[in-house]
């Protein structure tokens, strides 16, 4: 009985591939659009689990042009002020639609 707990536990402890989860299809749609915003190449081992293709992706965003529009919330940040708004009976500030460092600020004053 001791042995076959021992021989268990060093699988387990020997391989660490059970955590390693494949990339989801949003992480890979989104690498994608970066690369070819970004005319580079997204290699095929980036694509082999969440971990890669995140630190891909991380490390290559920034080389998304940025345009007069980039500064601005996303819809779902947009969406979820609103909420916060509604149920705190709150106004959301007009910049704060302008500028996401400031929605997100005003997000998080509110929650």
């Amino acid at each position: 009985m001791q042995q076959l707990h021992l021989e268990e536990s060093d699988t387990a402890a020997g391989s660490h591939d059970y955590h390693v989860l494949p990339a989801t299809e949003k992480q890979i749609l989104f690498a994608q659009q970066i690369a070819k915003r970004s005319n580079i190449d997204l290699p095929d081992d980036a694509l082999a689990d969440r971990q890669r293709i995140s630190r891909w992706i991380d490390t290559h965003k920034s080389a998304v042009p940025v345009t007069r529009f980039s500064n601005y919330p996303s819809s779902k940040q947009v969406g979820f002020a609103e909420r916060i708004a509604r149920i705190k009976r709150r106004d959301i500030p007009h910049e704060c639609f302008r500028d996401r460092g400031m929605m997100s600020k005003w997000i998080d004053s509110n929650l």
